[in-house]
């Protein structure tokens, strides 16, 4: 029943980049079930409609109608959309998590209202059911789409709620990880920022554990928890989506692609490439080439 009011709010409302007038608040209708590369974003995802799988690295998560996804550090990942048609679209809701408001609610809550602590398991994505708190939070946030007007005072309100409810939630202490400013899960968030920002550098994992304050075994370890990843397979994860992007704007420059993102070796970039998309650069770029050509026509 609760669904039902988020599913006519999204539907009247969506637009083709997801975006809202409410700061960080996205919404999605999705009617392909083609699997997609992209970059997770630090994000609470409901799904409101249909269902999701993720894949980050080995590990895979499916959520459905009434379950959250929250990821909190922005991954490299594979999604599909499932159960869904054109006439039964996938829709779904999105809010951007900021560590800082975060922070703030747990600086301000009495330490008696917070759960125990424990239950982290250092992953940085985790599925939970949504509460009754939770989805009626939501609907009033997507009410104010109807009330532009009052959104500038009351939205920033009602995100504040649903942090609130993220955090006292079901997989409450990862979400309060993202505001411990010391906590493992930041200092990887630290790490994986600095690897995007160089993804085209070879570098020492001795290196970057230094960056980040903490010894080799323990940030390879905690590395590998919240990312399902070694440093160095989050790079090249990095790299070759940085190489499909490339690949689609650029279909006849497979070579230019490869060495752009870093590689050395052409034969290896085209075997990894393969082993990540399932086919040859060339030819997942003429297929790349080929669909952004129909949907222009349609």
């Amino acid at each position: 029943m609760e669904l039902d009011e988020l599913r006519m709010l999204i539907a009247r409302h969506v637009r083709p980049d997801m975006s809202t007038p409410i700061d960080g608040v996205m919404i999605a209708s999705q009617e392909d079930v083609e699997s997609q590369p992209s970059m997770s974003g630090a994000v609470m995802a409901l799904i409101v409609q249909g269902g999701k799988r993720i894949a980050l690295g080995k590990r895979v998560y499916e959520y459905r109608a009434g379950q959250y996804l929250v990821a909190s550090i922005d991954l490299p990942i594979t999604g599909q959309y499932l159960d869904v048609s054109r006439d039964h679209p996938a829709l779904g809701f999105g809010l951007t998590l900021e560590p800082t408001r975060i922070a703030e609610l747990l600086l301000q809550a009495p330490a008696a209202s917070l759960p125990a602590a424990g239950g982290y398991s250092g992953t940085s994505m985790i599925v939970a059911n949504a509460s009754r708190q939770l989805l009626d939070a939501i609907t009033r946030l997507l009410r104010l789409l109807d009330q532009p007007r009052d959104i500038a005072v009351l939205a920033p309100m009602i995100k504040r709620e649903i942090l609130w409810w993220l955090i006292v939630g079901e997989q409450g202490a990862a979400v309060r990880q993202l505001g411990l400013a010391d906590s493992h899960l930041n200092h990887v968030a630290r790490a994986v920022r600095w690897i995007r920002d160089h993804y085209t550098e070879a570098f020492r994992v001795e290196d970057v554990a230094a960056f980040v304050g903490m010894s080799v075994s323990t940030f390879y370890r905690n590395f590998q928890a919240a990312t399902a990843m070694s440093p160095i397979q989050f790079q090249k994860q990095i790299r070759l989506q940085q190489a499909r992007l490339l690949l689609a704007a650029y279909p006849g420059d497979v070579t230019g692609a490869g060495f752009r993102v870093g590689y050395e070796s052409a034969s290896q970039f085209s075997r990894e490439y393969r082993r990540q998309f399932g086919s040859a650069p060339s030819q997942d770029a003429a297929s790349l080439h080929l669909r952004k050509g129909v949907q222009a026509d349609g």
